[in-house]
This record gives C-alpha cells, structure tokens and sequence, in this order.
C-alpha cells in the first residue's frame, strides 16, 4: 500500500436511538463493517472479524423498553477501537493489548497480510475523523441532552468477550466484569449495589474492577461529581453465545444472563433518577 493511501468509508459511523430517561447504552465494539480496499488487505482469519463483541443488540433487546438511548458502532473494531484513547496510548500499561489501529487479533495473529499494508499514520488520522470523533461526539452530546434534561446522566458502555484469553489474562474470565476506573467515573455506592445484584445471580461470578477496569469511553465520559455516572461491563460470551465459528446468539444460554444484566439497568436509573 502506497503511503498515500487514505481511508474511505460509505458507511455512517454509528447508529443512535434517543430514548426518554437518564442513560446511554454504548456499543462501541458491536461493529462489523470492514471497508471493502481495507478488508483486501487483511487475512482471512481476519476478515471474519473474530474478536466482535457478538448480539450485544440481542442480549440487550430490553433497551427501548426500559426508555435508555442507545449508541451502536458500525465498523468493526479492527478499523478503529472507539474505546481507546486516540493517541493510542495504552490502557493498561505493562500488560499486552490491542492498539488504536490493531495489527493483530486477540490470539496475537497478524491483521495484516503483509506488513507493509500496516496503517500509516495518515491513513490512522483518517480512521479517526471519520469512525472515532463523530462516535465520541455523540457520545458526549447525547450525556449533555440527559444532563441537561434530567440533572443526572448514566453511561453503560457494554462489552463482551471470549471467556478464556490467553493474552490478556489467566485462566477462565469472571462472567460479569464491572469496571468503574477504580471508582473515578461512578458513585462507589452504586457500583457496590451493581457488584451485589451480579454476584447474586446464580451459577454467575462477578469481579469490580478486576482485569478490566473500563476503557477509554468510561474513563473519557464518567463524572460522578458532575453527576454523570459511567460503568463499563465486560461480559464472558459464554454467557450467552457460542465463543467460536460460527458465533451463534444461543437464546436458553441468555435467558439466564439477560435477567441480571435488565437488573443491573434498573438499579443504574434508580440510583441516578433519586438523585
């Protein structure tokens, strides 16, 4: 790939529905769209885009419902990670991660084909005005219409991801990973009262700023002085969906997850709505 090269993209860079009360849903990794001239250049292990935060729009169908506005991402997380910082810098220093513009999959296999067609850092400044500032700034805009409106905001900014990873941790994950950046973006009341209701669904465990601690989009949006409250949840896939091809939503496997997580939900605008 010439150095000249640029990103181009036809599809918007996310999906928005307003709702009515207090909290913002996001979906930053859901994505799967791969720009045909950019999916060329990638294997095709990766073209497949393994590492999607699979039916999160599925498992969280209750949204409307419970009147929350939701952010979707388009594009697959190997085009831009809208949950990294945009210089790239890494979230948890000292510990294998994936960058801004990944070269590699989870199971730390090349993207790429070739490592000349590595996006150059023009073509990362493209990515990021067209996928990762217009994400944030619906992001942010839409916690300013729920401030403004209501007083308070709640940001749920929702993941999922294979339950054993080698690269990333030991062992097999906890199911509900809660992250609050080690009580900096959340009331440590309500996070205390998230951590009881996951810890009290059965057959389920579940960790407070463990291994995953939330990422940039957490870390970014949550102001809990400001009354703006974000908390991050990575959930194990296992949980609700089959962790390998052909990544099938397995709906008597979410009936048992999908309650605690409309609970979590519930106890967020309860807390934030009585403030």
């Amino acid at each position: 790939m010439s150095p000249a090269v640029r990103f181009n993209t036809t599809e918007p860079p996310f999906h928005f529905r307003q709702g009515s009360r207090p909290l913002l849903i996001s979906m930053p990794h859901v994505g799967t769209h791969v720009p045909p001239a950019l999916a060329a250049r990638l294997t095709d292990e990766a073209q497949g885009v393994p590492d999607t935060d699979w039916h999160l729009e599925r498992l969280y169908d209750f949204a409307d419902a419970l009147g929350a506005s939701v952010l979707v991402a388009t594009h697959s997380r190997y085009v831009i990670d809208l949950n990294r910082p945009p210089d790239g810098a890494s979230l948890y220093p000292g510990q294998s991660v994936t960058g801004l513009c990944p070269v590699d999959t989870f199971d730390d296999t090349p993207l790429y084909r070739d490592p000349a067609d590595h996006p150059t850092e023009a073509e990362i400044a493209a990515r990021r005005d067209a996928i990762w500032h217009p994400y944030h700034a619906k992001l942010a805009e839409e916690l300013a219409r729920l401030k403004a409106q209501h007083g308070v905001a709640a940001l749920w900014d929702a993941h999922s991801i294979r339950s054993v990873l080698p690269r990333f941790f030991e062992g097999r994950l906890p199911d509900l990973n809660l992250g609050t950046a080690d009580g900096a973006s959340c009331d440590p009341a309500l996070a205390a009262q998230l951590l009881t209701i996951g810890r009290e669904a059965t057959g389920y465990t579940a960790v407070l700023n463990g291994r995953f601690k939330g990422g940039h989009i957490t870390r970014q949006h949550g102001k809990p002085a400001q009354g703006i409250h974000a908390v991050q949840l990575e959930m194990t896939q296992a949980s609700y969906m089959m962790e390998r091809q052909p990544f099938d939503y397995l709906p008597d496997v979410a009936a048992g997850i999908q309650p605690t997580v409309r609970r979590m939900l519930d106890a967020v605008l309860a807390f934030v709505e009585r403030r």
